[in-house]
């Protein structure tokens, strides 16, 4: 749900917020966030830490972050998201603020309190802005929702008990119910 206040808030209403209080700017609109539960932090861990496990192993440079970390999708002064996880492989993107540009795989877990923010306008933001894969993650409905974002005819819907295929790493396979 939007913070109530003025029309259009910018960058330095987002960097300006309270200590403790986390939010999104996505279109000028502040967008409160509530505290994760365990099991939203636990996905989170558990997926940060195989992601970053296969790319070590592959002797990649990509780098995997876990939220809160801010990303200015691209680099307006009306759009700061906290994706749940992002991969990001071009490290002139990243600065002590967060990443500037479109990470290229971002994994969101849903929250009970506002699970339509990630299907609808956050999957807009993440296709126009660049992202190359786009991960919803349901727990409520143990389901994982594949964007292939250059390929669109790759998107798919999975069970949490299904091996999700990674779009940008062809060899790694994921699956929710071996990681929880």
């Amino acid at each position: 749900m939007p913070l109530p206040k003025k029309q259009i808030y910018t960058s330095e209403d987002y960097w300006n917020l309270s200590d403790g209080q986390r939010a999104e700017l996505i279109g000028g609109k502040l967008y409160s966030m509530a505290p994760p539960n365990f099991l939203h932090q636990k996905l989170v861990m558990e997926l940060a830490g195989t992601i970053r496990e296969y790319i070590k192993s592959h002797n990649g440079t990509c780098e995997v972050i876990p939220a809160p970390f801010a990303v200015n999708l691209d680099a307006n002064d009306t759009d700061w998201v906290e994706p749940d996880i992002s991969v990001v492989c071009d490290k002139s993107k990243l600065d002590d603020r967060g990443c500037n540009g479109a990470p290229d795989w971002i994994i969101e877990v849903t929250s009970p309190s506002d699970p339509q923010r990630d299907y609808g306008i956050k999957l807009f933001k993440y296709r126009t802005a660049g992202v190359l894969e786009y991960w919803i993650v349901n727990p409520q409905k143990h389901t994982v929702t594949v964007h292939d974002l250059e390929k669109e005819e790759r998107s798919n819907q999975y069970n949490f008990c299904d091996d999700v295929p990674v779009c940008i790493y062809e060899d790694l396979i994921i699956n929710m119910d071996k990681l929880l």
